[in-house]
């Protein structure tokens, strides 16, 4: 626990009723959406104000606590677990829309709106941000900016790093900095806002973001297909991309991802396809037209065995609300539900599936394959039973051959969940020890006393690999 002197100083800076204490509330914040993770901290904190931050923070560093900012807690690498103790910083109250400039087409926003709050609000003004997690409905703007979020429009449209233009940040020393603005080019120096991006809470804490936003797509038409064999789905998406055509979404679902998502959605769909492709495209009208032609024509000279087009806007919704409800409803399967990411060059899409379901039928786990395939990046995700720790070694051995695989194919351990605690063993896998001695001074240089979301991202050990080394 913390010093009650210490406790006093935090509760006068934010007000009483916003710095905690108390087991119910210590508990409601030791955990993420990371399955088997959790520490207790010793407050948790909810600051009001860039200026309340950075007083809070200035008290931090003087005692050397560890802080850990968040949002919702929706990540999955367990990078919201205070695993050292120490403060958690909920950036909820935080949750104001400052500015939208429409002659700039940019937004300025606090850290701790929800992201579809935002961008609700965005289309209500004619305007468009596409990054769009899964998780939008109570993810944060904030842990977006954390994690780099990705999402079904990153084909096309980009990620969150795609769209951040300029930051304001509180440093562990409690100093307040501002990079970048409303601006299309800036060059002055290093780029710490994109630097910042993907960061996850370990360099800074976030306070005021400036967001890019575009003019939305005109149209749009939405499809699926449905394949007997997943190797002619996974390899179809490269076939697309081959005949340079980017949809906005270009989505793949395994066949038992398909069965609890059509059970828990009421879709109707063929529960005896072994893949589906879930593809929009947005635009131009004739563009749209011509791109839904052209990509239905290579899904069935691919062996789809269904190619079917969305008839109506209320249609097309559901079916992409299914798709992003893929997690939960694979989670009624069993108690515990791993859901990963590993990314693969777009070619590499079918290899990467076949290499999925090869290793978790050699390790007797079942392991359902969704994803962002049309940008290479794959969620297989383990349903299985934290009771069963036999289970749960062979989930984390295959895992482990997995981001293995991954990388042998020129992808990388993440693609959008990011490092945390869980691929911190696994960094040095795609970075080398050089690559993760940069990133560890880098760290230095902005939080020296490690007081930022300590023992994320970088572990005491590497872990050893698994799969090359066997041939």
């Amino acid at each position: 626990m913390l010093d009650n002197a210490i406790a006093r100083q935090l509760r006068d800076i934010v007000g009483a009723s916003w710095f905690k204490d108390d087991d119910q509330t210590r508990v409601a914040h030791s955990y993420d959406g990371t399955p088997m993770l959790q520490a207790l901290p010793d407050g948790v904190i909810y600051p009001g104000s860039t200026e309340e931050v950075a007083a809070v923070m200035r008290v931090l560093h003087e005692h050397r606590i560890p802080v850990v900012s968040r949002g919702s807690g929706t990540n999955l690498c367990g990078g919201t677990v205070p695993i050292q103790g120490g403060i958690v910083m909920v950036m909820h109250r935080m949750n104001a829309i400052v500015e939208v400039d429409l002659q700039n087409l940019t937004a300025t926003v606090q850290p701790g709106i929800l992201t579809k709050a935002f961008t609700e609000h965005i289309e209500s003004l004619g305007l468009f941000y596409p990054p769009d997690p899964s998780s939008m409905a109570i993810s944060t703007i904030g842990g977006n900016i954390a994690e780099c979020s990705g999402g079904l429009r990153g084909l096309k449209y980009g990620t969150t790093k795609d769209y951040v233009l300029g930051l304001e940040f509180v440093l562990a020393s409690g100093e307040i900095v501002r990079t970048g603005g409303k601006l299309v080019k800036d060059v002055a120096g290093y780029d710490l806002t994109k630097l910042l991006v993907g960061s996850e809470g370990t360099l800074a804490i976030v306070t005021e973001a400036t967001l890019k936003l575009v003019p939305p797509p005109k149209h749009k038409k939405t499809m699926l297909a449905m394949f007997s064999d997943v190797y002619d789905a996974a390899r179809t998406v490269s076939k697309i991309i081959e005949n340079r055509i980017i949809p906005a979404t270009l989505e793949l679902l395994d066949n038992p991802t398909i069965k609890v998502v059509n059970d828990y959605a009421k879709l109707g769909l063929p529960t005896d396809a072994a893949a589906m492709l879930l593809i929009e495209q947005d635009g131009e009208l004739e563009t749209v037209e011509r791109d839904i032609e052209l990509i239905s024509g290579i899904c069935r000279e691919e062996n789809a065995t269904e190619v079917s087009i969305a008839r109506n806007h209320e249609e097309a919704l559901k079916l992409l609300t299914a798709r992003r409800s893929a997690f939960t409803a694979l989670a009624r399967l069993r108690p515990t539900t791993i859901l990963e990411d590993a990314t693969v060059p777009r070619s590499k899409i079918a290899d990467m599936v076949l290499a999925i379901n090869r290793i978790a039928e050699k390790h007797r786990v079942q392991i359902c394959t969704f994803g962002h395939a049309g940008d290479g990046n794959l969620h297989p995700t383990a349903t299985t039973d934290a009771r069963d720790t036999d289970e749960v070694h062979r989930v984390e051995e295959a895992f482990a051959e997995i981001f293995e695989a991954a990388i042998a194919f020129g992808g990388t351990i993440t693609g959008e969940h990011g490092v945390g605690l869980v691929k911190s063993p696994y960094l040095e896998w795609k970075l080398g020890e050089p690559g993760v001695a940069v990133m560890q001074s880098i760290k230095a240089a902005f939080d020296p006393h490690n007081l930022l979301n300590p023992g994320k991202i970088f572990a005491k050990s590497a872990r050893r690999r698994v799969v090359l080394e066997r041939g």
